[in-house]
């Protein structure tokens, strides 16, 4: 690796993220079931119809895992709790194993002298919450922020920082129009009250916080590059409706209290009523904002139905994932965040890393392209931080190896091989490389 901690500002924090389904064994300690355990039950859904109940056994390994994480030399420790561990019915009755698990968690992080970065929800709906509709129900709004002021209560006064909801493209879009997550709907209508509620939890779920006391509270967004596959107006305006579906509706809502038209052109006949006069609770103000990247996208017209565009294969050598390599990206996020929707506001990198089909050979796991991979990305935050942009952070995806939702666990994002027979932690190259670099400024 070319850089060092000297390379970057004094503070920059550096972190690892993990989510709570991925890792925990949601089997676990009083958990719910969630709509993942059914979506995964389904066949047809999930590779070998995996699931979490067993994941990294997280919940049983979670000092070995909060020393691997000191020993990483990181900050902070991105994490999430899940809402059915907590509730196991989404309302109600609270799980005091659960919320036991969450206080030894923050209290081992701190002990590590760790910075907690918590996001409430990466994901698992509570089933009989998705029963009742999930997303597309607008009481989902007021549930989710009763769960918010839970978390707040328990855990508020050790968080170092806190997000509501991870990745709400993912939540919502991936989830309910291409119905490849949980719950699996491939319906318009669906879509659009996802996207619009999930928005309106976010705002609810700050200004819970808030009032609980909490600081350091932000938004994290998942995002994609979109750039067109031909030189033609057909191809721009094709790439220009990805860009504000994945990623300007997002943050359009929050930052600036409006939906790109290309969106309301295909959702605006099936959002909720009155979804215009919700953009006071959806722009709540944040502390910071959160970028979670992974790669870019080529862009074509398809002359099927809205919203007329199709992915084309790009150029760029790919991850494990099929995912095109371009930091450049990155950095034009990085700048068109702090340029266009919130100049005022620190901005971290929430997410970033790459699956890489790892092996291990006696008791090594050489991960070079994760190094490389690292490498750029770092050096596209570096440059962005030299034309003045206020980065604060970089947060690795992921500590370990973990379920990776509908891909099941055959895609390796790791710093940490995880033997899923054994469940046995390997530090990998990469992790070793950044216990080098993070040690020394210079």
């Amino acid at each position: 690796m070319s850089w060092t901690r000297s390379d970057f500002p004094h503070g920059f924090q550096f972190g690892a993220a993990t989510s709570a389904y991925q890792i925990e064994g949601h089997g676990l300690g009083g958990a719910g079931l969630t709509h993942w355990d059914s979506f995964a039950a389904t066949p047809g859904n999930v590779v070998r119809a995996e699931d979490g109940r067993r994941a990294c056994e997280h919940y049983l390994r979670l000092d070995e895992d909060l020393d691997l994480i000191k020993g990483l030399g990181v900050d902070a420790y991105r994490f999430s709790t899940s809402w059915a561990r907590v509730m196991p019915e989404g309302r109600g009755a609270l799980n005091q194993q659960g919320l036991d698990f969450y206080d030894r968690l923050v209290d081992g992080l701190l002990e590590r002298d760790l910075k907690p970065a918590a996001t409430l929800y990466h994901w698992e709906m509570p089933q009989p919450l998705a029963d009742l509709g999930g997303w597309r129900n607008p009481d989902i709004t007021h549930w989710f922020a009763d769960f918010a002021q839970v978390i707040a209560d328990r855990l508020g006064d050790r968080l170092w920082s806190v997000a509501p909801i991870n990745e709400p493209w993912c939540v919502t879009w991936l989830s309910h129009f291409e119905g490849h997550h949980a719950p699996g709907l491939r319906d318009i209508r669906a879509t659009a009250r996802a996207m619009h509620h999930v928005l309106v939890a976010h705002g609810r779920a700050i200004s819970v916080m808030r009032a609980a006391g909490l600081k350091n509270l932000g938004g994290v967004f998942n995002l994609e590059w979109a750039d067109p596959a031909q030189d033609t107006a057909e191809a721009r305006a094709a790439a220009a409706r990805y860009d504000a579906i994945y990623n300007r509706f997002f943050l359009g809502g929050v930052f600036k209290g409006a939906y790109p038209s290309e969106v309301l052109e295909g959702l605006e006949p099936h959002l909720p009523k009155g979804w215009d006069g919700d953009f006071e609770t959806i722009s709540t103000p944040l502390d910071w904002v959160g970028l979670n990247f992974y790669t870019r996208k080529l862009l074509e017209h398809s002359d099927g139905p809205w919203p007329h565009y199709r992915e084309v294969e790009g150029p760029l050598p790919k991850t494990q994932m099929g995912w095109e390599i371009c930091p450049d990206a990155l950095y034009q996020f990085i700048k068109r965040t702090a340029l266009e929707y919130a100049p005022d506001l620190p901005i971290y990198i929430t997410e970033n890393g790459m699956a890489n089909a790892d092996e291990i050979h006696a008791g090594h796991v050489d991960d070079a392209p994760r190094l490389a991979y690292l490498d750029a990305h770092l050096d596209a935050c570096r440059k962005a931080i030299s034309e003045g942009v206020d980065l604060r952070g970089y947060f690795i995806w992921s500590l370990m190896d973990n379920y990776e939702w509908s891909f099941g666990y055959e895609k390796r994002f790791g710093l940490v091989h995880v033997d899923f027979e054994t469940l046995q932690r390997t530090p990998k190259a990469s992790y070793h490389a950044l216990v080098d670099r993070l040690a020394h400024s210079g």
